[in-house]
Formats: C-alpha cells, structure tokens, sequence
C-alpha cells in the first residue's frame, strides 16, 4: 500500500496536506488530548475560550507562555521536513494545519494554511494590530500592543470561527487537490475534518498517516499505520 501511495503522490501535479497535533507531537510538544497536555490540572477546554480570557487573561496567558517555552525548545522533525521537501518537488501545493506552534515554518514549508492561527502572533484587544512575537518568556503578563492595550493569543478559541479567507483557501486546496495527503490528526474536530470527505468528494486520491484508525480511514484510499516522521520520508523518497 505505501508503493501505491507513493506512486499517486509522485504522479499528482497538485497536493494538499491536512497536519493535525500527532506531527508535533512527535516533536515532543503534548496533544491537547493527553495527559501531558495539562497544565496545573486544567483542561485546554477551560483555558483556551474567549469567556476564560474575559474571567481571567493572566491565568490564560500563563498558560499560553508555558506553552511557547515548551514549543520554543522542540525542533521539527522527519515529518515536517519530508513536508517542506514535497512542497519543493510541487507544481501546486498547499499545507492545511490545526497546529500553532510554528513548526512547519521553521522546517521550511512556505504554502501553509493556519486554520486555528499561530501562538506566535498576538493580537490586540482594542485596535486591529497583530504582530509577531517569538519570545518564549514576556517580561510581563498580560503582554500589551503599542496603544497600551492588552493584546491576546493569536489563535482560534473554542467557540470561535476560523478566519473565513484562511479557509476559504482551504476549501479550495482540498477541492482541486489530485491527493490529499492527511498526517498526524484525528479526523474529530470539526470543520478541519470535513476537508477529508470533500476532497475524497471531488475525486482526489486520500493518503492518510496515523499511528491508530480514525473516522478518515474508512474513506481514504490509503490507509498507512505508523508515526508521520518515519512514513512521509519514506512516502516521499525520491527512490
């Protein structure tokens, strides 16, 4: 099945990729889902929502400084450069991710879609300024923008929408993908998930990399068991 996939994705002039927590956490960053994504016995659920931000920005930012210190220590790995490498090889080429800590970038991907944001971005409060911030530790907590006020995460929260142009192009990649290659998530969090059937949909041939079956198996094409920095260099191989 691998000598399949990899023919499909040698042959296709345009792929997308949809990359979701199992690649970073390859790279030792914890999924939201494990017990090490805790932190001080909180779920990301009670952290990561506009209402806890309100109730309490410190707390909110404490946590998402603890996690830039944890993302700013790990380092891509096989997976995100075999992604990086693909995307050279690629007439057109898109990468969707539900991950925010910036490793794709630093691995050298340039065509990337983030559907939940970055945690490297801030974001005022009061004015419409975002910038970039690749400080793991601020000086002070809440961190402010330029105008004096607070600034927030630049990240998509539960109970908010995804930024509509960044998905549009999604929906657009996913559409028009000859293969549509899905590495790394569980195929549960939705609208992330849904690029799964509508690319399979409009007659793209789906790869799917996880370590365990997940709702997108029964639909891909290709089905391979395994971690995303051992198969995709393999996947990708020019041998």
């Amino acid at each position: 099945m691998l000598d399949q996939a990899k023919r499909w994705l040698d042959q296709a002039r345009s792929v997308a990729v949809l990359t979701g927590a199992g690649i970073s956490a390859e790279s030792g960053i914890p999924t939201f889902r494990s017990a090490g994504g805790l932190w001080k016995q909180f779920r990301p659920e009670e952290l990561a929502t506009p209402q806890a931000f309100a109730r309490d920005p410190l707390l909110v930012w404490e946590w998402y400084q603890w996690r830039r210190a944890l993302i700013s220590r790990a380092e891509p790995n096989a997976g995100h450069l075999a992604l990086a490498a693909l995307e050279r090889r690629k007439e057109i080429f898109t990468l969707i991710t539900q991950n925010v800590d910036g490793l794709h970038d630093r691995a050298g991907s340039k065509q990337i879609l983030k559907i939940h944001g970055d945690i490297w971005t801030l974001r005022c409060t009061a004015c419409p300024k975002e910038w970039r911030d690749l400080r793991p530790v601020f000086p002070a907590l809440p961190p402010k923008c330029e105008c004096g006020a607070m600034a927030r995460p630049g990240v998509v929260w539960f109970g908010e929408s995804l930024p509509a142009r960044v998905w549009e192009e999604a929906e657009r990649a996913a559409a028009s993908a000859e293969v549509f290659l899905v590495a790394g998530t569980s195929a549960v969090v939705y609208p992330a998930a849904g690029l799964v059937p509508l690319a399979k949909s409009a007659g793209a041939k789906v790869i799917e990399l996880n370590t365990e079956e997940t709702p997108a198996s029964a639909i891909a094409d290709a089905a391979l068991r395994g971690r995303s920095a051992e198969i995709l260099p393999m996947l990708i191989s020019s041998e």
